[in-house]
């Protein structure tokens, strides 16, 4: 395997830096640890070789949107922690679970039911029950805050409704919510959003406590703002990687 460039590495490293250091004034802003949010280097349409560039750089979580890409980008690279961020259809649940370590845009109950039997499936499981805390799968169930028509996720209310059979589906970890923000000029506009997820989480977590803590939300325009208001995973993509070419078809 041939070692990436070191400009590359190098510019990879400058704007990683950028990043974190507006990660950390963020959370000084709020009065949070800046280690309580973790980057998520969004990669879709990104070689591999440049990839690879930056998990040399020090990145080591990635978020991709297409399974079809991350499964063919895993094996290339060998190495990095993978999320699927986006949309999961039926056909393709059994692949992502072989190839990523947490899908975040699980946004229905029927999908989070299919999630579970494959799970067990692949990893030789019991068809129902508990399973141990070590083999559970990791998920985030995604919110539409805002009720938009043209974005998936559950909406408040229902997700409400869902936690308690979600929480029954063992071989699943519901490590917390994920949303994507308005895609607005003022990154300020988007800051309801960001704050209705997390007094959300707050709300239905006093129900179900099995829902975890993490709130992944925010992009390059808006994640500032998404850390002030208790984001703990930020999906960076275009502020790391530069603008990318419009993927094929």
């Amino acid at each position: 395997m041939i070692a990436p460039d070191p400009d590359v590495v190098r510019a990879f490293a400058d704007a990683r830096r950028a990043v974190l250091d507006a990660i950390a004034a963020a959370c000084d802003r709020a009065g949070r640890d800046p280690a309580s949010v973790r980057l998520v280097a969004v990669s879709k349409t990104v070689p591999a070789e440049r990839v690879r560039a930056a998990i040399v750089a020090g990145q080591v979580l990635f978020g991709e949107n297409r399974v079809q890409e991350v499964a063919a980008k895993v094996p290339a690279i060998g190495a990095g922690e993978w999320h699927l961020i986006g949309p999961l259809q039926d056909n393709k649940v059994r692949r992502a679970l072989e190839v990523v370590d947490c899908v975040e845009s699980i946004d229905s109950v029927a999908l989070a039911r299919r999630v579970d039997r494959i799970v067990r499936e692949l990893r030789g499981l019991p068809a129902e029950g508990a399973v141990a805390a070590d083999r559970r799968f990791p998920v985030l169930l995604q919110v539409n805050v805002d009720g938009d028509p043209d974005k998936a996720g559950f909406g408040p209310e229902a997700l409400a409704d869902a936690l308690p059979e979600l929480a029954t589906l063992g071989s699943l970890r519901l490590d917390g919510l994920m949303t994507i923000g308005r895609l607005v000029a003022d990154p300020e506009a988007a800051r309801p959003t960001f704050r209705a997820l997390r007094e959300l989480a707050d709300r239905v977590r006093a129900g179900v406590p099995a829902l975890g803590s993490e709130l992944s939300m925010g992009m390059s325009d808006d994640y500032p703002v998404a850390v002030e208001e208790g984001a703990t995973l930020v999906r960076v993509g275009r502020a790391l990687f530069g603008e990318r070419a419009t993927p094929p078809a």
